[in-house]
């Protein structure tokens, strides 16, 4: 199975040209659901798996993986669809999905693999406001397999570590500048991730210096918001601090944002960090590719603050 990916490295060109590749996979069922290839570190057959008493309910052993002990994780039972009986049950353990999300690697136990597709962020949307905000889907798509047309769920893993790994906001003393902190009081920052749990943490962890968060769940939307108010002759700058943008997102990545916040002198000088689950050196490079004045891994309370603080120290100018 790990054949699948050979060329993932040759994929990771694709990030930044507003282009992605999901790895298609089932739980069991007829549902199609997905995830980004570039998160994707290998597939697997079901491994060996040692057992952890007191452990989460989703998590359903730890296997050694290349010298490392990592977790592996029920994806059905984790986005919350019904259990599956007889046969159906041994469908939905065929293969484990090696990830890496937030500097972690864990496994996530699946069904059969599809295939991967290459597409366009432009073909991603985010999941209809119907389905309610308990929903584990980040996006759908629609894609031709075998002939037919199949709506294709992408899955906010995001989201379900967050529900087994209890993140923490907690902010280091010492990392807080108390000269800068005062002046953050009622200071905009823009969020731009189509993760409801990536912005959460990152709004936890800002409000408790008393900025005030604006949300938007994909690049494109963000970009109108600047742009209208660049249209209506406000300065962008006066209006928040700075801007945190994910990499991957439907309508508009994050590296396109930035592309286009610096190609538009109304907002060009705009302080944009990048905030992304990919990690390495290729973000790095990307990032000064298109103009990003930050990167950082997430999910780092820490390292958020210290942005912050650096960007408010700059418009001080100590």
């Amino acid at each position: 199975m790990s054949g699948i990916l050979a060329s993932v490295d040759q994929r990771t060109q694709l990030v930044g040209e507003n282009r992605l590749e999901l790895l298609m996979f089932k739980l069991g069922t007829r549902h199609v659901f997905a995830i980004n290839v570039f998160k994707v570190k290998e597939v697997i057959t079901v491994p060996k798996l040692n057992q952890m008493p007191g452990s989460h309910q989703h998590l359903k052993g730890v296997t050694n993986y290349r010298g490392a002990s990592i977790p592996i994780i029920d994806l059905r039972q984790s986005i919350k669809m019904p259990a599956l009986h007889g046969d159906a049950q041994t469908k939905q353990y065929l293969n484990v999905i090696i990830t890496e999300y937030n500097r972690s690697v864990q496994g996530f136990l699946i069904g059969e693999v599809l295939n991967i597709v290459n597409t366009s962020w432009s073909d991603i949307q985010p999941p209809p406001n119907t389905i309610g905000k308990a929903n584990y889907l980040t996006a759908i798509t629609q894609i031709d397999i075998d002939g037919k047309r199949e709506l294709v769920e992408i899955i906010d893993v995001e989201k379900v570590l967050a529900e087994i790994i209890e993140y923490d906001i907690q902010i280091t003393e010492e990392i807080l500048d108390h000269d800068v902190i005062n002046h953050l009081q009622g200071q905009k920052v823009l969020i731009v991730d189509d993760s409801g749990t990536a912005r959460k943490q990152i709004r936890d962890t800002l409000e408790q210096l008393g900025i005030e968060i604006i949300e938007a769940n994909d690049g494109l939307k963000a970009l109108r918001l600047l742009q209208s108010w660049a249209d209506e002759g406000k300065r962008v700058t006066d209006e928040i601090l700075m801007m945190f943008t994910d990499a991957e997102m439907p309508e508009m990545d994050g590296y396109r944002l930035t592309a286009e916040v610096r190609a538009d002198q109304r907002m060009s000088d705009l302080f944009i960090a990048l905030n992304t689950s990919l990690s390495g050196s290729f973000n790095e490079a990307m990032v000064e590719k298109v103009g990003c004045n930050r990167f950082i891994s997430k999910f780092q309370p820490d390292l958020l603050v210290d942005v912050v603080q650096q960007r408010m120290r700059e418009v001080l100018d100590i």
